[in-house]
């Protein structure tokens, strides 16, 4: 079984670019170069060093003591919240903003939810001198207010996604909207795997650096490169795609992938796509959506503002319907207990995104001598208030 994209975009019958007339162009121009850009060794060197030097990779693999003690296993965490900017988000904006300029864009949008991707993205267009302009729905601007302020210190334009659920799905239609519109000079850093291919597998190959250091940490640490179990949470699953990246066809490397389900996964208010979804087109690919019987797409919900997208990558959607990787959906109330009893065994304040995948541990036992890596997507600075609102602190 394959579980990289075909030369089309397919994984399995999941991907592909399905997409307007008018933005054939620009999804073609980065299709036609995108593999041809990346071989080259002075892209592979920038992109290395600026992950060295400026990100501050590798990102250590930590054996977390207590919580292994807690739960009889081996618990290590891929701290990916200690990237610059809190979030694995940046490994894959520091890849797409090279991209942008050797493709001689001078103009970039973004879309982003918990507004992570858009800190990162902001970031690298201040550290390349190109205009950005950040697309973010109302409600998420509200609730992610810290990072919105850091987006506009680093010089980008924020612009509320004012339709729909004023989420991360309609902060997605305004900047395909942008990008229709100024199809020469502006390039789309989408900050997960999905939308048209070329970019679930683009997204997946800047963010394969999470997978391919955790195989020569765990090397030194355990003395071997595969670990048992990789955990990782998924709203459209760019962290999730990186970490499983290089043990996608090691089938000895159990994948569990942790869904938001919000306030039940009945509850209609829920993000678990992989239990809720149905086929569908979603921002110019061919995944798993959460839709009416009519088609319409659900409005998602979770107390993570990274989670709440109605659909899943198309990588994912393959992992599900071939049982490559197990899905598993969390609760607001599973995660926020979770992300506090990090905070309390380890002295560790994950994302609310990140809490969703360390609630597996309560949810499924493992065998004291099996090695489960973590991957802690995010640092918790910017769920500070939902955390003081949510426990009372």
């Amino acid at each position: 079984m394959n579980y990289k994209a075909d030369q089309k975009g397919y994984y399995g019958v999941f991907g592909g670019a399905y997409i307007p007339e008018m933005l054939y162009p620009n999804v073609e121009e980065l299709r036609q170069n995108y593999l041809k850009i990346m071989a080259e060794p002075s892209f592979q060197k920038e992109f290395q060093e600026l992950l060295k030097d400026y990100v501050g990779r590798p990102s250590p693999l930590y054996f977390a003591k207590r919580l292994s003690e807690k739960y009889t296993t081996k618990i290590y965490l891929k701290r990916e919240d200690l990237n610059h900017t809190g979030a694995h988000k940046i490994n894959n904006t520091i890849g797409q903003i090279l991209m942008a300029k050797r493709l001689g864009k001078s103009r970039i949008i973004a879309e982003t939810g918990a507004g992570q991707h858009g800190v990162a993205t902001a970031t690298v267009c201040a550290l390349m001198g190109l205009e950005c302009i950040v697309y973010m729905g109302e409600i998420d601007i509200a609730r992610q207010a810290p990072n919105v302020a850091r987006m506009k210190m680093l010089g980008a334009t924020v612009v509320p996604a004012l339709s729909g659920s004023r989420t991360l799905k309609d902060a997605t239609n305004e900047a395909i909207r942008d990008w229709i519109n100024n199809p020469v000079d502006t390039y789309y850093i989408i900050g997960s795997v999905v939308g048209p291919h070329p970019y679930p597998d683009m997204v997946a190959r800047f963010q394969a650096i999470i997978s391919e250091e955790i195989k020569w940490q765990l090397k030194e640490k355990e003395g071997r490169e595969n670990p048992d179990v990789i955990i990782a949470c998924v709203g459209g699953g760019s962290n999730a795609a990186g970490a499983y990246y290089h043990y996608l066809n090691n089938d000895e490397v159990q994948l569990i992938a942790v869904e938001a389900a919000g306030l039940g996964i009945d509850s209609g208010e829920s993000a678990a796509t992989s239990v809720l979804g149905k086929e569908g087109i979603i921002h110019g690919s061919k995944t798993l959506l959460m839709q009416t019987e009519d088609g319409q797409i659900t409005e998602p919900y979770s107390i993570s503002a990274g989670l709440d997208y109605p659909g899943v990558g198309p990588l994912h959607a393959h992992l599900h319907a071939t049982k490559r990787a197990e899905f598993v959906s969390v609760t607001d109330a599973e995660a926020m207990k979770a992300g506090l009893e990090l905070c309390e065994l380890e002295g560790i304040i994950p994302a609310i995104e990140s809490a969703h995948a360390l609630a597996v541990f309560e949810k499924q036992t493992f065998k004291p001598n099996e090695v489960i890596v973590l991957n802690l997507s995010g640092r918790g600075d910017k769920d500070l208030n939902t955390y003081i609102d949510y426990f009372k602190l």
